[in-house]
């Protein structure tokens, strides 16, 4: 006698959207799950930005003089703005190092979401950048810094940040899947983060930089990102030339249309990237 049996696949419970949305927040918690079990992850990556305060603080600010509250309030905006574009670059290394350990090959043998992927990678950032932000406030707050506008008008200031930085990890991302290794990803991201946000009114009135320079800071993203962050939290210095750049005298509608058009052009790429990568 020959017994056969048969085996019927069962269909996946529920929409594309439940499904997105559940792949979504499994990738999201194995993201948060590995910072957890590698706590040398946060720990650093908040040690950086309060090192970056204090020494700005206390090494330059004594040098540089600025109107109204001083240096310390000038500097906090250019500090947030730095930490979180900074911070966006673990998507593109983590990405990379998913990639080299063969994790994404896993992934998509699986019957999910690619895209649901991605969302996880960069809402691990956003929550690393979050983080981060709370460390420096309380930080700054420590060495006299404070917010002299609404409570609403602060927590725009915070979602513009950390909505730029969002958008940034995209970007990261869409790098991480084209390099060949975590390295590369590393050393190229500091080649370009770097001039943009020390050529930057971050640090300095761009008004002080030589003529080439000022220029290429008035129509510099992360300047238009500082800036923002300044008006909304009522840290801007009486007196100051913002400059007569279209981004310069409009930085909050700058971040928004730069948000907005680097999660068009990335978000697309970064899915496509990933249905046809293979290593």
């Amino acid at each position: 006698m020959t017994t056969s049996t048969s085996t019927t696949l069962q269909p996946i419970p529920g929409n594309s959207l439940t499904r997105f949305l559940s792949d979504g927040w499994v990738t999201t918690w194995r993201n948060l799950m590995k910072i957890i079990r590698v706590p040398e992850i946060l720990l650093f990556s908040l040690i950086q930005p309060v090192m970056f305060v204090l020494l700005f603080t206390y090494v330059f600010g004594a040098a540089i003089d600025i109107p109204g509250d001083g240096y310390t309030s000038f500097l906090m905006a250019g500090i947030f703005a730095q930490t979180v574009v900074f911070g966006s670059t673990y998507s593109g290394s983590a990405m990379a190092q998913d990639l080299k350990d063969g994790i994404i090959d896993r992934f998509r043998t699986l019957p999910m979401s690619g895209a649901a992927v991605l969302v996880g990678r960069t809402n691990g950032d956003l929550v690393i950048n979050t983080l981060s932000m709370l460390v420096m406030m309380g930080t700054g707050l420590l060495v006299g810094w404070r917010v002299n506008s609404s409570p609403l008008e602060f927590l725009a200031g915070v979602g513009l940040l950390l909505l730029f930085s969002y958008a940034f990890s995209w970007v990261m991302a869409f790098l991480g899947m084209s390099v060949k290794s975590p390295e590369i990803i590393n050393n190229a991201s500091f080649l370009v983060l770097f001039p943009l946000t020390f050529i930057s009114n971050a640090f300095v009135p761009s008004e002080n930089l030589p003529t080439p320079l000022r220029v290429f800071a008035e129509w510099n993203p992360v300047s238009a990102l500082v800036q923002s962050a300044r008006e909304l939290f009522g840290n801007v210095p009486p007196g100051t030339i913002v400059g007569e750049a279209w981004p310069a005298q409009n930085p909050i509608a700058t971040v928004l249309i730069g948000v907005s058009v680097l999660l068009v052009i990335f978000v697309p790429l970064c899915i496509r990237k990933f249905a046809t990568i293979s290593r």
